[in-house]
């Protein structure tokens, strides 16, 4: 009778010091990580305020953690390209997504079947920040403001074309169209900026833009700008109109976060959000992202995770009030 309880013992002290060796692992991987480069993948093509905003934070967290963090575009599918990419990497912190509203909550209202659960295939690791979108159309466009903008669609019923390349985008033309009682016909993109590409050469006659890209094309005179998306006004460009000025009820906005594939050690997560949060609080970033109309959105991974959970009721709800129909 002695022997089963003295394998029992053995086997006790076996499981005990495999728990304090795994315990011990985690802790030298958050000690010592990264010791390589990290790739975060961006569900945008290059050009894009989600592309943009990932390398001016990349290049902050390299620095901060003594690793490269490396851009790895992964366009298509509103994101869930690179949602994919990184729910199958190893959940080790050397693979992370730089996600927009688009791949963590607008696709579960607006893709019939998405191949993955945003509640429970990420690990919430960092906020970013938020921003908005502006209505840009085409050169020689006639209609300045946005009253004269509506007129302009109803006089030409499901004959003006608009162009997407995100969930903001695409619900933003939607809401156009219910608020505004017209019919325009909306073409998909990969990204923004392939939109943006369309609307200058005048094969498309608007699309809504994310304001930094907006302000730059602004700017150039190539494109000029309508309204934006948010219910005020914003400060950087204080003379274009909020679209709910003449259009109540409007408002779309879109924000930015760090998430990983679920099972990230926390203290990983941790080194992370630390890192991020410290960033975000630096003068010279906080002035970039403003120029790309970023307003910082620093989180803790429980916030974001929150927040996560939150934003997906949200736009369920935006995506119904904007009469679109999942694909």
């Amino acid at each position: 009778m002695k022997a089963p309880a003295t394998f029992a013992k053995l086997l006790g002290r076996t499981v005990a010091l495999a728990l304090c060796l795994a315990v011990l692992a985690t802790a030298a991987l958050a000690q010592s990580y990264p010791t390589h480069s990290v790739r975060l993948v961006v569900p945008f093509p290059p050009g894009s305020a989600t592309d943009l905003a990932a390398r001016l934070v990349a290049q902050q967290l390299g620095t901060a953690l003594g690793q490269p963090f490396v851009v790895d575009n992964k366009p298509g599918a509103g994101g869930s390209i690179a949602a994919m990419e990184v729910i199958r990497a190893a959940p080790d912190g050397y693979t992370l997504l730089f996600s927009s509203n688009s791949a963590i909550s607008s696709n579960v209202a607006l893709l019939k079947k998405i191949p993955y659960d945003p509640n429970k295939d990420f690990s919430a690791v960092a906020g970013i920040g938020e921003t908005m979108l502006a209505l840009m159309v085409k050169p020689g466009f006639t209609a300045r403001s946005v009253p004269e903008f509506v007129a302009y669609l109803k006089q030409r019923p499901g004959k003006v074309t608009a162009g997407y390349g995100s969930s903001s985008s695409q619900v933003s033309i939607a809401m156009l169209n219910k608020l505004a009682a017209v019919d325009t016909l909306s073409v998909p993109y990969k990204g923004i900026p392939l939109a943006v590409n369309d609307v200058l050469g005048g094969t498309l006659d608007f699309t809504f833009v994310d304001i930094g890209n907006a302000m730059a094309q602004a700017k150039g005179g190539a494109l000029r700008a309508i309204g934006v998306t948010s219910l005020k006004r914003n400060p950087l460009v204080p003379d274009w109109p909020a679209l709910s000025e003449a259009l109540p009820g409007f408002d779309i906005t879109a924000w930015f976060a760090i998430v990983g594939p679920a099972g990230l050690p926390k203290d990983v997560v941790d080194k992370l959000n630390a890192a991020t949060t410290q960033a975000l609080k630096q003068p010279e970033l906080k002035d970039k992202l403003a120029n790309i109309g970023l307003s910082p959105m620093p989180m803790s991974p429980p916030e974001l995770k929150t927040f996560i959970g939150a934003e997906i009721v949200k736009w369920t709800q935006i995506v119904k009030d904007a009469n679109i129909q999942p694909e």
